[in-house]
């Protein structure tokens, strides 16, 4: 009976071992091409937050790193991203209570960050695009937008922004 069992096994691990299709986790599609590049991100929203540009720049490195097996290079990377932050604004979502001069308050704010990117694939042209993401951070109007609750918001901001950016790029959702 061990026997069996044993050449069984042996069986499907060389019919298993045989396949070339490759799956993942990511849900990226086969990609085309070994290396990335990351361009730095320049900031050239009208509010400059010092040192985001950097902070996206690496975000995006990060998840590419993390969720394929493709190399991060300097230069001449089969797919390059490239681009800047576009805009960086504030502004008050929902007004709650007036105060005793007739103006009304804010109850809550938002941070949203906008972003283009130039994607280019070396090996598979049709897959280049030009596109523009964007994403929020609802907070209290009662807090400052520093410390903490900036690192909060920028965080989740460039979370949403780099992985919309893999699934336009690589996952093609």
């Amino acid at each position: 009976m061990k026997k069996i069992y044993s050449l069984l096994a042996l069986i499907s691990l060389l019919t298993l071992s045989g396949c070339t299709v490759k799956y993942n986790f990511t849900g990226a599609s086969p990609i085309e091409g070994k290396t990335f590049q990351v361009n730095f991100f320049q900031n050239n929203a009208d509010l400059i937050e010092p040192g985001i540009d950097r902070e996206f720049t690496l975000a995006l490195q990060d998840l590419i790193m993390n969720q394929t097996n493709l190399n991060l290079v300097s230069s001449n990377g089969d797919l390059l991203y490239e681009g800047e932050i576009t805009d960086y604004r504030i502004t008050p979502m929902s007004a709650s209570a007036v105060t005793t001069n007739g103006d009304a308050t804010a109850s809550q704010n938002r941070l949203t960050i906008r972003v283009m990117v130039r994607f280019s694939n070396r090996k598979k042209e049709t897959d280049d695009f030009e596109k523009t993401f964007e994403f929020y951070h609802d907070y209290p109007a009662q807090s400052q937008l520093v410390g903490s609750v900036l690192n909060e918001a920028i965080r989740d901001i460039f979370e949403r922004i780099t992985q919309d950016i893999f699934n336009e790029s690589l996952a093609k959702w």
